[in-house]
């Protein structure tokens, strides 16, 4: 089955400046990870991406590489991404939820529930992988917090969904609740892989943290 939220029949009230600040700021830092090459880059993802075996004292960085306190790297990590489909599927929630959020909250105290929820997230993945030497990186966490945000604030708001299943294909509107509870709901049936080692680097501890502390800090 593939799940695609696409837009929400949710207009906001006031201009979204720091989701759409986010998307932009996102979208140019991977341009520049791009201009690296394959080895600059792997090396700014140990320089600027969230390390827990760094943070943790198990594996530290050189001291060429740790440009960056380790608690800074929380937050620079969540805006460099691994690929086009990972920075896509972030930017694409991003723009469907954040305006909501925002919204609801005002600009500023968005920008820093965002940042937070992001730091929360890295706190999440840290606590389950301390001994991790993979790089967290992606605005996955900050995001799932604003997912866990609008489902308390928009629970019933109608999600314009594309489904398939198999060859059964549709356009349809689902409400918000169902959506992101198949999306977190998601993240909690891949945990066991994770555990196993077999989940790809993805973070879903990170994930689940972060949309948890949407949830408490909206």
């Amino acid at each position: 089955m593939l799940f695609i939220p696409l837009f929400d029949d949710n207009p906001s009230q006031r201009t979204p400046y720091v989701a759409w600040a986010v998307i932009a700021l996102c979208v140019l830092i991977y341009f520049w990870q791009q201009s690296l090459g394959p080895q600059a880059e792997r090396v700014a993802f140990y320089q600027y991406g969230f390390v827990p075996a760094n943070a943790s004292g198990t594996a530290p960085l050189p001291a060429g590489i740790a440009v960056l306190p380790a608690w800074a790297t929380m937050i620079t990590a969540m805006f460099l991404h691994g690929g086009w489909m990972h920075l896509g599927g972030n930017m694409l929630y991003l723009w469907i939820f954040g305006d909501n959020v925002e919204d609801s909250m005002g600009s500023v105290r968005f920008a820093c529930f965002y940042l937070l929820c992001g730091v929360a997230a890295a706190l999440a993945q840290y606590m389950i992988e301390p001994s991790s030497r993979v790089p967290m990186v992606g605005a996955s966490g900050g995001i799932a917090g604003i997912l866990g945000a609008y489902l308390i604030l928009h629970p019933r708001a109608a999600v314009r969904t594309f489904l398939l299943i198999i060859i059964f294909v549709r356009f349809i509107n689902i409400p918000a609740w169902l959506v992101l509870g198949i999306w977190i709901g998601g993240q909690f049936i891949a945990v066991p892989s994770a555990l196993a080692g077999a989940d790809g680097g993805v973070a879903y501890f990170a994930h689940i943290g972060g949309f948890i502390a949407g949830m408490v800090l909206v």
